[in-house]
């Protein structure tokens, strides 16, 4: 048979049945079992997803003992198998003990071929779905792991920003990261520290934008005592507490003009007097500097120096959104699911199929932070064991972009080639190859989608 049928066991020992059963799922696979020891080396050789047991085998066909020590035995092999039990008349109490005990569902004897094939097409779905939860948690696990110790992504637009930052990370410059808010920006700065020579040393942030503009100066710089009414004792400031380590000044945008002077003449003669000083003070410290703002037009408009602008973006970095990110919002949903189960206690199989399309389909204007957002709430607020499109609260895309069908089919063009792309390294002959077409083709179709190899 096939092997792309879908394989189906049937552990039963009447034949008759056994027939009728093996002619009504023709659609299927079936491999046929009339004992527990059948039916547990069925299940190591074949390993399908679906199994339908008859609790009454033998030795105990007038009962149900060896039913649910198959059972039992099968759920202990291999525990997402779905397995349908069968029970007779007046046996429902045996049909409930079966589901407490691990089955996914039951059927009553005599056997209703239609109500059986539903139930079965029912357990295939769900094992399909299980199946993609664990690819997906198991690919946002490895990217964890893999890219810069923490950032998850699969996505060749996130992955050319990580290799980008793992390059520069080990060089003395000064690194600007811009992108919209939630994209990850402190994230992949932490990462750029711990993966360069002063990963050892301290790592200090400080958002300028959540610091009012008279205090902010002293925030970077630190004060003497008495500088000023209630400075009681001497304080150092950020730039000083970042000593022979990085300083990460996120919405460096937002640094008001006269301290953007001050904070000039630092990255220039690296020495800083705190406020009411006089004693010059050398600093050691790499600057990694983050903006969701436009820095050319905030220059351009006399509200950001450029001059500034110049030290701090010896490198820039530009950081896709997650709308850009293709794939990675389910690889995030997943690797915050399971974050977020454990720190509330809770035990989640994974998500519905409308909660997986309502992820994929949201255009998460509020980027990876909106989703986290959401995960955090639906764990601490759903009662299911799978969480839902509506627990999301993504029930209603009517705030989605509208797709039509040839942006449908352009955006399937974009996601084949990005990973296969990726896949290949971006080695355009070995993708075009893979993908069956030339390479003057793949070389029309990149151009066509925006897309860029390098």
């Amino acid at each position: 048979m096939s092997e792309l049928r879908r394989k189906l066991l049937v552990v039963e020992d009447d034949e008759g049945l056994q027939r009728q059963l093996r002619w009504s799922y023709e659609d299927y696979d079936v491999i046929i079992a009339g004992s527990r020891d059948a039916a547990m080396a069925a299940l190591r050789q074949h390993e399908p997803a679906v199994v339908t047991l008859d609790l009454g085998l033998p030795p105990d066909p007038d009962g149900v003992s060896e039913g649910f020590a198959t059972l039992d035995a099968i759920l202990v092999e291999r525990p997402q198998t779905k397995v349908i039990v069968a029970s007779g008349h007046g046996a429902r109490q045996s049909a409930r003990d079966a589901i407490a005990n691990g089955a996914f569902d039951f059927y009553q004897k005599p056997v209703d071929i239609d109500a059986l094939g539903f139930i079965v097409r029912r357990a295939f779905h769900v094992a399909d779905l299980e199946a993609e939860n664990r690819r997906l948690a198991d690919t946002a696990a490895a990217a964890t792991r893999d890219v810069l110790g923490g950032i998850v992504t699969g996505a060749p637009e996130m992955l050319k920003v990580a290799r980008m930052i793992e390059r520069v990370a080990s060089a003395q410059v000064s690194v600007m990261l811009l992108g919209a808010s939630g994209t990850g920006k402190e994230l992949l700065a932490r990462g750029l520290h711990n993966a360069s020579l002063r990963a050892a040393k301290p790592f200090i942030a400080i958002n300028c934008a959540a610091i009012p503009e008279n205090l902010l100066e002293s925030e970077l710089f630190g004060y003497e005592k008495g500088a000023f009414t209630g400075a009681v004792k001497t304080q150092p400031g950020k730039i000083e507490m970042a000593e022979t380590g990085t300083l990460f000044l996120d919405e460096v945008g937002d640094i008001p003009l006269p301290l953007q002077v001050k904070l000039l003449r630092f990255l220039q003669e690296r020495v800083i007097e705190r406020i009411g000083g006089r004693r010059p003070i050398p600093v050691d410290v790499r600057i990694v500097c983050a903006t969701h703002q436009n820095l050319e037009a905030m220059i351009a408009e006399g509200r950001f120096r450029e001059d500034l602008y110049y030290r701090l973006a010896e490198i820039v970095v530009r950081i896709p959104s997650l709308a850009e990110r293709l794939g990675d919002a389910s690889l995030l949903a997943h690797h915050f699911l399971m974050r977020f189960s454990r720190e509330h206690g809770r035990n989640f199989k994974g998500f519905t199929p409308d909660a997986i399309a309502a992820i994929s389909d949201w255009h998460w204007p509020g980027n990876v932070r909106e989703l986290e957002n959401r995960m955090k709430r639906a764990v601490i607020m759903s009662e299911a064991s799978r969480l839902c499109a509506a627990d999301l609260d993504l029930g209603a895309a009517a705030d989605a972009p509208a797709l039509t069908l040839k942006a449908a089919r352009d955006a399937a063009d974009q996601l084949v080639i990005r990973k296969v792309l990726a896949r290949c390294d971006n080695n355009l002959s070995s993708a075009a190859k893979l993908l069956g077409i030339s390479r003057p083709t793949l070389y029309d179709l990149m151009r066509q989608h925006g897309l860029d190899a390098s």
